[in-house]
């Protein structure tokens, strides 16, 4: 046997190695342990020049090496946040404000009655536009406030609407500016992702959130809402990063983490897989990505 068919034997035998470990592994590709373009290397078996183990490893054998070491997701270059319920919420109950507002105006319901009807009327589908938030998104929260409360007084409307632009009015997560500071001196780069409407802007500013973040995008504005994948499309393109670069956290499980999984990026549920923005900044800026 000639030097040259010896050494490709050799680099046979090791690759053959490597597959009886990862690539006969059909769970572990299934379960999106690695991506499925980080698998292992193509080797050459008709040459030796094709190295099976990085130069920093060939001193280990390679059966002990272990996937956390060798196959890493990719890195986290860029975080999508959602808005309302993951960054910011409500300072006090809708209920209690709408009945605040419209004891002036002969709303004489309880609370318990107002959230109900509440529920009822926001997870009824909107049939006065394809999306919720049109621009200002007058007509919806106009439609929610009569339906939550029984009165269509315009004046009762516009003072709840004029309330709710108010950063007095939300309340930003513990610990979200230093964390998301954290993400940017890292180099991770920021954006909303957030079904909104044009109140959004304004509101992150009065609340000294905005400048945290290099991209806002809002549904009202771009004329798509999540779940649709657009969205999202949308925030990776600004962003000017391939979709298994970014990671999403929000708190809804259908629009936030199906609607980004179904556009190819990793999203995380606020307050199941994470419950607090240091722990997002610790995870994604170690690589530690497990949840």
């Amino acid at each position: 046997m000639s030097l040259k068919e010896a050494a490709a034997r050799a680099a046979h035998l090791t690759a053959q190695g490597m597959l009886d470990m990862f690539g006969n592994n059909k769970l572990a590709l299934m379960s999106g342990l690695f991506p499925a373009h980080r698998q292992l290397r193509q080797y050459n078996l008709s040459t030796a020049s094709a190295s099976p183990v990085p130069a920093a490893s060939k001193q280990s054998s390679p059966r002990s090496w272990t996937l956390e070491r060798q196959y890493r997701l990719p890195r986290i270059r860029g975080l999508l946040v959602d808005a309302a319920g993951t960054l910011v919420s409500p300072s006090e109950p809708a209920a209690a404000v709408y009945l605040r507002y419209g004891s002036a105006y002969g709303v004489n319901l309880s609370e318990k009655q107002v959230l109900q009807n509440f529920r009822r009327a926001y997870n009824t589908p909107w049939a006065g536009s394809n999306i919720r938030y049109v621009g200002d998104g007058k007509p919806f929260w106009r439609h929610i406030v009569a339906e939550s409360t029984g009165c269509k007084s315009p004046e009762m409307f516009e003072e709840i609407y004029d309330y709710y632009q108010r950063p007095e009015a939300w309340k930003a997560t513990p610990g979200a500016a230093e964390a998301l500071m954290r993400l940017r001196r890292g180099g991770v780069r920021l954006a909303v992702v957030s079904n909104f409407d044009t109140r959004l802007r304004p509101l992150l500013a009065s609340m000294g959130l905005l400048d945290l973040f290099h991209e806002v995008i809002v549904s009202a504005e771009v004329g798509y809402e999540k779940p649709c994948p657009l969205i999202f499309e949308e925030a990776v393109n600004r962003l000017n990063m391939a979709p298994e670069e970014v990671l999403h956290i929000g708190d809804d499980r259908r629009n936030d983490v199906w609607g980004a999984r179904d556009a190819g990026i990793t999203a995380w549920l606020w307050g199941v897989d994470v419950t607090s923005f240091e722990e997002v900044a610790d995870k994604v800026l170690s690589g530690r990505l497990d949840i």
